[in-house]
Formats: C-alpha cells, structure tokens, sequence
C-alpha cells in the first residue's frame, strides 16, 4: 500500500548529482548558462533531500488503497495523504482512519505463511480500555451502539463469539474496515499495538475526481 521507490530515487538523485559535478566543466556551454543550470540542480537536489529525508519519514507521506474493506469512504486505487507526525502530538481517537503496520496474525490471514511486512488502512473504533460488542447488526462500546454513518452495511455476526464484550488492552486499539463482511481486521485478530500505528490519513489526492476529505474522529 505504501508508495516506496527508493530505487528509483537513488537513481535520481545520483543523476542529478553526477550532472552537478559535470556541468562546470562543460567549456563549451556559456558560463552564464553554466551556472544557472548549477543552481537549479543543486535546488532539485535540495528538494529532493527534503521531500524524501525529512517529509517522507517524519510529515507526510501517500498511500494508495488496494482493497474494498473500506469502502464506500475509500475505493481501490484511491491515492491519499497520511499526516505522520499528529500522533506525536494527541492520540488516536475514535473515527480516525489510520494506517499501521500490519500484524503478522492479519498477514497470515491474508498470506499465509509466506508473508512480508505490509501496511493496512483501519478506522479506529475502540481506545485502550474501551469494551467492545458486535451484535444485532450495531457496534456497541461501553455499552452504547456507535453511530457509524461511514460503514456500508453491519454484517450480521457477534463479538465476541463467546458473548459479553471485549475490553481493549492499554498500549492498544481495536480498529475495524468500514465495509464489514470484507474486511481482515481487529474483530478477526485482535487489538492493535499502538506502536505499529502510522499516521492518520486526511486527504484523498487521486484520481482527481475522487479528491475529498477523509473524514473521521471526535
């Protein structure tokens, strides 16, 4: 889901590098013209330093959604933006749609056993110490049903199986797909670690009909 190419960015930046140390040399190229083309590589290079050193990692960073578990919100091949560094700052609430590092009880799920790292996209419904119930078609924390005006349709089943609720530990969230009956998510594996969690997805960017707040939280 994550759109990483650092191949492709090593690759570029060692162009432009390589053209940095190659265009002051060029005898038969005009000084003026020279030095103009220094400076725009050595802005692009500076651009690029920022973009994948600093902004990447720590702000912001795009993602692109491969699945229907969370539609009607998010559609496959949906491109968005994921605010990296809100977390630093508060905790997650209930409504955020979040994306984290996957679990390996979820990828072998999905995979099997033959399975690498991988990102999901969740919304966030239960916060550490909340008590989770699925029945009668509704979601219910601390006994209350959730109002949930982004999900497509509640499929029919109960958690837990064995009746009660299920209390999320500290350190944890339990974090369900809006579309349900499609979704590999906590109420098949379980709470989420805090830890894995990514950021906070707030924009969609592509294909530009699409472009839209994500909307979620309190």
């Amino acid at each position: 889901m994550i759109l990483d190419a650092w191949w492709k960015i090593v690759i570029l930046v060692g162009t432009l590098a390589a053209l940095r140390l190659t265009v002051p040399f060029m005898a038969r190229v005009p000084s003026d013209f020279r030095s103009a083309v220094v400076e725009l590589l050595d802005s692009a290079i500076l651009a690029l330093a920022l973009v994948f050193l600093i902004i990447k990692p720590f702000i912001v960073q795009a993602f692109w959604i491969p699945s229907e578990s969370m539609l009607p919100a998010l559609h496959p091949n949906d491109r968005i933006l994921v605010n990296k560094f809100i977390y630093h700052f508060r905790e997650p609430r209930r409504g955020d749609v979040i994306v984290f590092q996957a679990p390996s009880e979820a990828l072998i799920m999905s995979f099997g056993d033959n399975h690498s790292k991988k990102d999901y996209i969740k919304r966030v419904i239960g916060l550490p110490g909340d008590e989770i119930a699925i029945h009668d078609g509704a979601v219910y924390v601390n006994g209350k049903a959730l109002k949930e005006p982004y999900i497509m349709e509640e499929p029919p089943y109960d958690f837990p199986r064995n009746g009660g609720a299920y209390k999320v530990p500290e350190g944890s969230l339990f974090v369900l797909g809006d579309n349900r009956p499609d979704s590999n998510d906590s109420h098949r594996w379980g709470p989420l670690a805090r830890n894995r969690v990514l950021g906070k997805a707030f924009l969609i960017f592509w294909p530009p009909g699409r472009w839209s707040i994500v909307h979620g939280g309190q």
